[in-house]
């Protein structure tokens, strides 16, 4: 049986305190160590909030050192930054190679994630910002995991659990919000998994984010079709007509507080977003959260618009997880060339929201 570990909300620190956060150093070999120390230098990240980085001090300095010497930009020294160091077997850390996913660099970034989500249950941090991993890495090291999210629902007992990609614009300030119904399955799988069940379960994850961490108590939410057209009558397909309308046109009597809207055709949803985004509409003008239901409808506008900026927020767990919005990046990792935008922006919005959470506590 895999180790679950028992959370309480009582473990967060008391309301006058600076939410408390463990970032892990993700994999090793890629870009996860650069992007932390980039986004760690900016004073800007850590000041509302007290950041300690879950990894191995050794291979952090010698990201740091390695990078100092080609004349990166910026860096935050190793020795002023809250370490909390995992140590890896010798033979682990010989065989971890930059720019190379592997066995070994699996271990590792499986290994921080396992102290980080222990620690955060323990009581020691309020939330965790998550470094990228590789998928087949960890499949190398023998765990079997989907990705982050799935080990952080097992580890810390959670039953429901959502995809949700937050991003705030710098041109007009307003805030994207886009909930997956469905992730990381084939295209010829999502009819077959989508069913009115599981829409009401993820209407209920970000019913339950927007009030909860977003302090939103009469959410505006735009719900995706399924077919070009949203099926155009059934002409494009059926699910709409099938259940897809009724399911909505059920959960509007349900939940009177909120407005819902959709089936938007998926190629005309995005428009408001993307002119709320870059400011030729006022920000009201759009909603609040967006419900795609499948990966590529909702993470092509996100990534369009706020490729840079876009944080990934694990929604459904007892405690704030965010994690930028891109991958390892092996081909440029320890190049000094890795952008830390998502990542200073993932720090920074898991900050907001466990402030948001100790306010109603």
């Amino acid at each position: 049986m895999p180790t679950m570990y028992k959370f309480s909300e009582k473990n967060i620190t008391s309301v006058r305190s600076r939410p408390r956060l463990a970032l892990t150093l993700g994999d090793p070999a890629g870009i996860g160590p650069e992007v932390i120390l980039k986004a760690l230098r900016d004073p800007e990240v850590s000041k509302s909030c007290d950041v300690t980085v879950v990894g191995s001090r050794d291979l952090l300095v010698e990201t740091y050192t390695k990078l100092k010497a080609e004349n990166s930009e910026p860096l935050a020294n190793p020795a002023e930054i809250s370490i909390l160091d995992v140590p890896l077997d010798k033979h682990i850390q010989d065989e971890i190679i930059i720019g190379t996913g592997n066995a070994a660099s699996g271990a590792a970034s499986f290994a921080y994630m396992e102290t980080a989500i222990a620690s955060t249950v323990a009581g020691q941090f309020d939330g965790i910002v998550t470094g990228p991993i590789a998928k087949s890495a960890w499949k190398a090291a023998g765990y079997n995991y989907p990705g982050q999210t799935e080990l952080l629902a097992e580890k810390s007992g959670a039953k429901r659990v959502g995809m949700l990609f937050v991003a705030h614009s710098p041109h007009s300030g307003w805030t994207l919000r886009t909930l997956l119904a469905t992730t990381h399955i084939p295209l010829s799988q999502v009819p077959k998994v989508l069913t009115a069940q599981l829409m009401t379960e993820k209407l209920d994850l970000l019913v339950e984010c927007l009030e909860k961490d977003f302090g939103l108590q009469t959410a505006r939410i735009v719900i995706a079709g399924l077919n070009p057209h949203s099926g155009e009558q059934g002409q494009l397909g059926h699910e709409e007509q099938d259940w897809l309308i009724p399911w909505i046109e059920q959960e509007r009597k349900n939940r009177p507080n909120l407005h819902l809207e959709g089936p938007i055709p998926p190629d005309t949803m995005w428009v408001k977003p993307g002119q709320a985004w870059y400011g030729s509409i006022e920000p009201s003008k759009a909603a609040d959260a967006y419900l795609a239901l499948y990966h590529d409808q909702g993470l092509i506008p996100v990534k369009l618009m706020a490729f840079d900026r876009a944080v990934n927020t694990s929604i459904g767990l007892p405690f704030v997880r965010t994690s930028p919005d891109h991958g390892t990046a092996f081909d440029i990792a320890g190049k000094g060339i890795a952008d830390a935008t998502s990542m200073k922006a993932a720090i920074q919005l898991a900050a907001e929201l466990v402030s948001q959470r100790l306010k109603i506590m």
